[in-house]
């Protein structure tokens, strides 16, 4: 299962009177075609509205403004689509009118070597050259195609669409989200501090809830209550729970996760960033693990510490892979390989993290301290091999920045004789990475994903959210 709203597109198909308006009209029908084939909704002006029925003089150029305003709810992008040199100024107005404020991708089509005669040449080469500085002129950023022309029809346009919507996804969940802080940051934590105003810049709502509000929800829940009766087949049916876990102890990881998610609903919470510690299991008598992996496999990321950057970076990588994130810490060397590392957490990795069947116990660290008898609900198994994307963003308050690190990694299948969730990880060039995330003042906590989507992180907070953005290759 991933995580995918259906996106709508704004379509704008340019065209040039110099040059044969033919070809902008079969180029608008292979454009609607694909949009319907991939599975777009998308928002362009009726063939009638305009002489060619694509997008040329600036009084065209309004007309589109127009209809595009019209639909700013719904559009998550435009897409703009050259299959002849294209007027600039179509374009650009369109864009600028418009002033809708989401991504904006770039194509040109190919022209064919032996049908480039005054009626069949397309000059798409040189056309895009203009638009693109045309855009540059106005301040409006935009996304480039993987190479600069090809034709229309191509598989390569499906594949950039793609690259195009995770991009959408990332820019303009970030611009709305709401993060949900569950409780005060641990006192031994400087690490977790962050400026909630520079998320709000960005438009990155945060909205706090006392601890206690969370435990006085989920003590007034019956325990014959209907919805809890189904949380404790859900807890159940999620892993295996060793028969010396005290039945009263699901009932308690039951109640409160219930009344986590139940605020999250009515708050209209994307993610949470939740005191995992010590408050929860010396005040109420677990751990809060199991609820935020049970979170996490819904789509609803949840980040230890109250980290709200680390819930952010989270929140990012759902939205560009579709599948669910876990927070890890930078935390061992592996032997003496310095490209490898092991990442781990207490743990409260999604369930689609793992590979095998997972076991829900205790706390194996904090259960020495705090003991095993209030620190039930950690997820314990083998991380799943294979590739992984890794993020992390940080509200650096002294600079007034939001500053970022993004890059691609391996998660091996070696083991390592560790308690917990365990990912034993490979990046290339790690110590350039570990010498970064050290002179610039980041956290130890990262965020990964499985599947490879750096690029889209990359061009989603470097160029469009405007964030300082350092590519570990």
């Amino acid at each position: 299962m991933a995580y995918k709203k259906k996106l709508t597109f704004g379509l704008i198909v340019g065209t040039r009177n110099i040059f044969n308006s033919k070809l902008a009209k079969e180029a608008r029908v292979v454009l609607l075609d694909k949009m319907k084939n991939l599975g777009y909704d998308y928002i362009i002006l009726s063939g009638e509205e305009t002489p060619t029925g694509n997008i040329e003089t600036v009084k065209d150029a309004q007309k589109c403004a127009r209809l595009f305003s019209e639909n700013r709810d719904k559009i998550d992008g435009i897409i703009v689509v050259l299959p002849n040199f294209g007027d600039e100024l179509g374009i650009v107005n369109s864009l600028h009118l418009a002033k809708l404020d989401v991504p904006v991708l770039i194509q040109a089509c190919d022209d064919d070597n032996d049908k480039v005669d005054v009626y069949s040449r397309r000059d798409a080469f040189c056309g895009k050259i203009s638009v693109c500085n045309n855009l540059y002129q106005y301040g409006i950023p935009f996304t480039d195609t993987t190479t600069h022309t090809y034709p229309l029809e191509s598989e390569q346009f499906d594949k950039d669409v793609d690259y195009f919507a995770r991009v959408c996804r990332v820019v303009n969940g970030l611009r709305n989200a709401r993060i949900g802080a569950i409780g005060a940051r641990p006192g031994a934590f400087q690490t977790m501090r962050a400026s909630e105003k520079l998320l709000q810049h960005t438009g990155i709502t945060v909205l706090p809830i006392d601890l206690s509000e969370i435990f006085g929800k989920a003590e007034k829940i019956d325990n014959q209550a209907t919805d809890l009766v189904k949380k404790i087949q859900e807890i159940r049916d999620y892993g295996t729970i060793p028969t010396y876990i005290h039945e009263e102890k699901v009932y308690l990881q039951a109640k409160f996760g219930l009344a986590v998610e139940n605020w999250v609903m009515e708050n209209d919470i994307d993610a949470t960033a939740i005191q995992c510690w010590e408050s929860i299991q010396k005040n109420y008598g677990c751990a809060s693990c199991l609820t935020m992996s049970m979170m996490g496999e819904k789509f609803m990321p949840s980040a230890c510490e109250v980290d709200l950057a680390g819930v952010v970076s989270m929140y990012a990588l759902l939205l560009a892979s579709g599948v669910p994130p876990a927070l890890l810490d930078w935390n061992n060397n592996f032997a003496q390989d310095r490209n490898m590392c092991v990442c781990t957490h207490c743990s409260n990795y999604p369930k689609s993290f793992m590979q095998n069947e997972l076991e829900i116990s205790n706390l194996d660290i904090l259960g020495t301290v705090l003991g095993d008898e209030d620190t039930f609900g950690a997820i314990k198994g083998k991380v799943a091999p294979g590739p992984f994307s890794y993020f992390r963003m940080s509200t650096d308050d002294v600079r007034g920045k939001i500053k970022s690190y993004v890059g691609e990694g391996e998660i091996t299948d070696d083991p390592y004789g560790m308690d917990g969730g365990i990912a034993v990880t490979k990046v290339e060039n790690l110590q350039k990475l570990l010498k970064y995330i050290c002179k610039n003042g980041f956290e130890h906590h990262v965020a990964m994903s499985r599947g490879l989507v750096a690029n889209v992180l990359e061009e989603a907070v470097g160029n469009y959210l405007g964030w300082e953005l350092y590519r570990h290759e």
